[in-house]
């Protein structure tokens, strides 16, 4: 075999007929000398039939192809397997918008196979840092903890960490179906990876509306799919994703869900592959591989789009130190967590403001961006919380009858922040106005001395002051 063809130079597949061994969903081809991992494969069947797969190892002139379809039906004799020289590329085109495909872009909705006259490589690559632009403007979600504490900026990557039993899913379906920006194009891609059949349904269904209205591509790969197509699938949705917003100029939102999964699926390859394994049986190419992923959304310097990534993980056990949390926090930009606690109390969705972050908020919201207030009263409301936390935990030790009014009015306050701002009905969408105004109104049943981190004329901008009381001159006197 020529060695262009092991750089991807051929344009002619190359075939081969010695298939040594079937063992699973796997092909033992011989005879594969130059072949490389990742080279995308068709198994060209006596009967006419033509199935895919992927190069996942090679040893000499031996290489193992993993079959997306499974190999039944497929023996060592009569068939032959073509070598591409390249990995998987897929066309990237506006079409993709309004479809459902699996995680390899075959259709699922019953129609033709997207097709375009340019087509480019799924693996991509990570964003030029000297080419990135600063984000500087917000993708309103329309989930209140979201939008008026930890605001999402368009070229963020926000992960949401999670554990198994959370209404993750629905949260990102939310997310997906209501967020919107401001004055421009919105389009969403969403991967579902690893997900049961009946969440692939419900993705379905919560987006059948901008499905409808094209502007929302759908990759499901489901637990019963192969896992090497769990691997490609978010690389194949970034690719759809990267043409939409800096070639059409459109903003993207891209949900990854579930990144554990994602995760997994790679321990599973690097184990097939017989490579060394690292921290919790993960390869240590971990981090490099999840920052593959990551740093390909963000906006471009010079160009009108932008890719906003919000993956979703699940920690196993609650384990924010789990390697997949763990990486996904060093490379990303702030997170979203959910918390059990506050579930079982039957909010949605239940954020656990004290423990998100957006990293990004302050060069998304505020003056310029969205409202004069929404710093302020954000930072206000979060102390606030963190003031009840402290007076709950001092109820615990002492009794809460004997706690002070002020810290009454904080227990008070915290009840209200989870039943009336965090808690809300995943189908109706706040607007920011509403969002904001709402933390105005639960900030105000503390005592107006007690709000140190906004102004006096924010106050009486926004706020009411209970009868009896005067905003006293040092308010908003503490950075």
């Amino acid at each position: 075999m020529s060695t262009d063809h092991a750089h991807g130079a051929l344009t002619a597949p190359v075939e081969i007929s010695d298939i040594s061994r079937v063992d699973g969903p796997l092909l033992f081809v011989s005879g594969a000398d130059g072949i490389g991992w990742d080279e995308y494969v068709e198994i060209r069947m006596a009967d006419g039939r033509i199935r895919h797969g992927v190069v996942i190892d090679v040893d000499e002139d031996l290489a193992v192809v993993e079959v997306f379809e499974g190999t039944a039906g497929i023996g060592t004799t009569g068939n032959r397997v073509a070598f591409s020289g390249s990995p998987l590329h897929i066309p990237v085109t506006e079409r993709w918008l309004g479809r459902i495909s699996n995680g390899r872009g075959a259709p699922l909705d019953g129609g033709p196979a997207v097709v375009g006259s340019q087509r480019r490589p799924v693996a991509g690559s990570a964003i030029n840092p000297a080419r990135r632009d600063v984000p500087s403007e917000a993708v309103l979600t329309g989930v209140s903890a979201i939008d008026g504490l930890a605001t999402l900026v368009r070229g963020q990557k926000l992960p949401v960490f999670s554990v198994g039993g959370l209404p993750h899913l629905e949260l990102a379906i939310q997310i997906a179906a209501n967020a919107t920006v401001e004055g421009a194009e919105f389009r969403v891609v969403f991967a579902g990876m690893g997900i049961t059949n009946a969440d692939a349904d419900l993705v379905r269904e919560g987006l059948e509306e901008r499905i409808h209205d094209g502007q929302a591509a759908l990759f499901l790969n489901t637990a019963d799919d192969p896992t090497i197509e769990r691997i490609l699938t978010p690389k194949l949705a970034l690719t759809v994703a990267e043409h939409l917003a800096f070639d059409l100029g459109h903003h993207v939102l891209v949900v990854l869900t579930d990144m554990t999964a994602y995760c997994d699926a790679v321990r599973q390859l690097s184990a097939a592959r017989g490579e060394v394994p690292s921290r919790r049986g993960y390869p240590g190419y971990l981090f490099s591989d999840l920052a593959g992923i990551y740093e390909r959304c963000g906006r471009l310097t010079g160009r009108p789009g932008s890719i906003t990534e919000l993956p979703v993980l699940t920690m196993p056990a609650g384990d924010i130190t789990h390697p997949v949390p763990d990486l996904t926090g060093y490379i990303t930009e702030g997170q979203i967590v959910l918390s059990p606690d506050i579930s079982a109390r039957g909010i949605f969705p239940p954020v656990d403001a004290l423990a998100s972050l957006s990293r990004l908020m302050r060069r998304g919201a505020g003056p310029g961006h969205t409202r004069d207030d929404h710093l302020a009263i954000s930072a206000q409301a979060l102390s606030l919380l963190a003031r009840a936390r402290s007076a709950q935990d001092l109820g615990a030790l002492i009794g809460l009858d004997v706690l002070s009014v002020t810290e009454q009015r904080y227990l008070e306050f915290a009840r209200h922040f989870e039943t009336d701002f965090v808690d809300q009905d995943p189908h109706v969408p706040r607007t920011l106005d509403e969002t904001l105004d709402q933390l105005w109104r639960l900030a105000m049943m503390v005592p107006a001395r007690e709000l140190t981190m906004v102004t006096a004329e924010q106050i009486n901008d926004h706020g009411s002051v209970p009868t009896g009381e005067t905003i006293p001159n040092d308010v908003g006197t503490t950075p």
